[in-house]
């Protein structure tokens, strides 16, 4: 043994498990050994999860449908009726279902083009710019000749605006000025 050798203990690095304690982990963190068994153990008790099983099952299903057309549109009608199935349908549709199924995929564009047009509101539908959730500022009935413009009140730069929503007209008159009046220009 050597004389600069002090012998200290174990080194360990304890961890805080007090919940109170300022760097504490709480709740108490797995090891990765437990997270591991824990996760396990969940995954065993539950079967598995629904979309796998539900995926791998449309998938088998997929892949039964594409083989039974491909043994209907190869096999000779001899060895189809050898086979003991009496009734099919006829050859034709071999070319039909899939060109139908295109036309079929490429209409659906179209339809539902034609339901977001025929669901959009005219413009001068008062929807295009508000909706039932707006939410203005309440105005005071009584004491609104006296009162001056309440989003005034908000164009103070200290001041943190409240999450109203602006009507329509506040933001055409600051974007684009009053109304000109029309004069009238008809010679008499």
């Amino acid at each position: 043994m050597s004389v600069n050798t002090v012998d200290n203990g174990p080194t360990v690095l304890e961890e805080p498990t007090s919940p109170i304690h300022p760097v504490a982990p709480y709740p108490p963190l797995e090891t990765h050994v437990e997270a591991v068994q824990s996760r396990v153990a969940r995954r065993r008790a539950a079967g598995g999860r629904a979309p796998e099983v539900y995926g791998f099952v449309a998938w088998l299903m997929t892949l039964l449908v594409y083989i039974t057309y491909v043994f209907w549109a190869i096999v000779p009608d001899q060895m189809i009726q050898s086979i003991g199935i009496a009734w099919y349908p006829a050859r034709e549709w071999v070319v039909l279902l899939p060109a139908w199924s295109v036309v079929l995929f490429l209409t659906a564009y179209f339809v539902y083009i034609a339901l977001g047009i025929y669901s959009t509101p005219p413009f001068s539908d008062t929807s295009t710019f508000t909706d039932s959730r707006a939410y203005f500022i309440p105005r005071n009935t009584e004491s609104s000749q006296t009162e001056e413009n309440p989003y005034l009140r908000f164009s103070d730069s200290h001041e943190i605006p409240a999450p109203y929503d602006i009507p329509t007209s506040l933001v055409n008159r600051v974007l684009y000025g009053r109304r000109p009046r029309h004069r009238d220009l008809s010679v008499s």
